[in-house]
């Protein structure tokens, strides 16, 4: 079985105090241990240790992020940790950006060293699905995969290969929680 790194991304931040998110950190790592994975779970609003962070990507083969949608991307206590997890990591998480002068066949972006390494995105948003996939709406069509484009590319920057995304639609509007979180449940079960 897999060791699996959980970044709990949820923050307490006026109307949103972060509930949701914990929810799918417990579910998952409850359903995850019970499959036989070792699980750890790092907070990213925490006065984490960046070292330990950085020991903890290396000593797991799965990293799931959940996290809301925060104008329109992670909450940027997820990216400070990204930010300095990733950047200190150098040497350890990535050895470049992958280019050489002595040859231009190593391009940007190859110089990750997670090769053996996967990454999950599991995202709650209160916009309903179809503003990610009709053309005619909010995101143009692009897809929740779309509006990650920068999140997945930071992953992809150490190596790491992308499993498939989970998302949580209308949970201001029209919450489906218990159905959710057993679509949750097959999508663990599914991916890892």
């Amino acid at each position: 079985m897999s060791n699996i790194l959980i970044v709990n991304g949820a923050k307490s931040f006026n109307f949103a105090k972060g509930d949701l998110n914990e929810l799918y950190v417990q579910t998952a790592q409850e359903l995850l241990t019970l499959e036989g994975h070792n699980v750890t779970v790092t907070k990213a609003d925490s006065n984490y240790v960046i070292e330990d962070e950085i020991q903890k990507i290396l000593d797991n083969d799965v990293l799931i992020y959940q996290m809301p949608g925060w104008w329109m991307g992670e909450p940027w206590t997820v990216k400070k940790w990204m930010d300095e997890v990733f950047t200190i990591g150098q040497g350890k998480l990535y050895a470049n950006d992958g280019r050489t002068r002595s040859d231009e066949s190593h391009k940007y972006g190859s110089g990750g060293l997670l090769q053996d390494k996967k990454y999950m995105l599991s995202l709650t948003w209160n916009a309903p699905l179809e503003a990610f996939n009709d053309p005619s709406q909010f995101f143009e069509g692009r897809g929740v995969d779309g509006v990650y484009f920068h999140f997945h590319k930071s992953n992809q920057f150490l190596g790491m290969t992308a499993l498939s995304t989970f998302i949580t639609n209308d949970i201001y509007k029209n919450p489906q929680i218990d159905e959710d979180i057993s679509r949750f449940k097959e999508h663990l079960l599914k991916e890892l």
